[in-house]
């Protein structure tokens, strides 16, 4: 099956995956940190205002894995991390290297320190292994029809879920 980059279901997938792998339990089990992502709005992706995703990770346990509003992300958020969609994309598809970016000033450092960036960044492959065990669709790979359908579905679920 496959699922489109930020919706629900992507990281509802996610989520449960991440949770019935112990291999990522493993590979996380030093980690607690709460990690925010934003996805900077990008009209032609069919994402017309900024998404916010994120991950609360316990001692290697998963305990929240999903859309975030603003002020949530500034009540839960360690680290906030923002980027274009097109630079998301490149680390899922595993183009490029986290570590690599923030130092370049892809990824932006929104809130955090940078030594917050670099506890979770021995972690950061596995957590990209861990979203990206679903086939993922990127909204520059739909057609036209499924992009405005993507666009529609989007305002819904952000509706709903108040983001």
């Amino acid at each position: 099956m496959d699922y489109i980059y930020c919706t629900p279901e992507w990281l509802e997938e996610s989520a449960r995956i991440y949770r019935s792998t112990p291999r990522f339990h493993e590979a996380m089990k030093k980690l607690s940190a709460r990690v925010f992502f934003r996805v900077n709005a990008d009209p032609e992706w069919g994402i017309d205002s900024d998404l916010i995703f994120g991950g609360v990770i316990n001692k290697g346990v998963l305990d929240d894995l999903g859309f975030f509003s603003e002020d949530e992300t500034k009540a839960k958020a360690e680290v906030i991390m923002a980027a274009s969609p097109q630079e998301w994309k490149l680390l899922l598809r595993k183009e490029h290297k986290f570590i690599t970016d923030v130092m370049l000033g892809k990824i932006k450092l929104e809130k955090g320190s940078i030594a917050n960036v670099w506890a979770v960044t021995p972690y950061a492959d596995t957590f990209i292994d861990a979203i990206t065990q679903v086939n993922l669709l990127f909204q520059d790979e739909l057609t036209p029809q499924q992009l405005n359908e993507y666009r529609t579905y989007a305002s819904q679920f952000r509706a709903k879920l108040g983001i």
